[in-house]
């Protein structure tokens, strides 16, 4: 079985030792994106994740997919007073293609701003 790691340029190169995408086995990986660099990147819970999903659904679309084609995405986030505005963003971009979900509380993330991290996984 081949895998297929990829960048997007479109998302910026990493600057770390990761990749934005690995495909194996007809099955898409993230890595965990946030809105660093966006213009969320300060902003709201919401705003975040609506940043984040973008990303996601850019990436997708490098793969001829999008959103409905999430199987599974799992969600960290710092503040539980934000999971009912994480929730309702999540719930108004799946439309009726609802993916299996965790969500996570954690601690922090790696910039003080950022309140939501979200890795995928799509089916090709």
């Amino acid at each position: 079985m081949t895998i297929v790691r990829k960048n997007s340029e479109r998302l910026g190169i990493p600057v770390g030792p990761y990749t934005h995408a690995v495909v194996h086995d007809r099955t898409l990986y993230t890595s965990g994106f946030t809105a660093f660099g966006t213009e969320a990147h300060s902003g709201s819970a919401g705003a975040q994740t609506r940043a984040v999903l973008d990303q996601l659904d850019s990436l997708a679309r490098e793969f001829g997919n999008s959103l409905a084609d999430l199987v599974k995405v799992t969600v960290f986030a710092i503040r539980p007073d934000d999971f009912a505005e994480i929730r309702d963003v999540l719930s108004e971009r799946y439309d009726n293609a609802v993916p299996a979900s965790s969500m996570v509380m954690v601690a922090s993330l790696f910039a003080p701003e950022l309140r939501v991290e979200i890795e995928a996984i799509f089916g090709l």
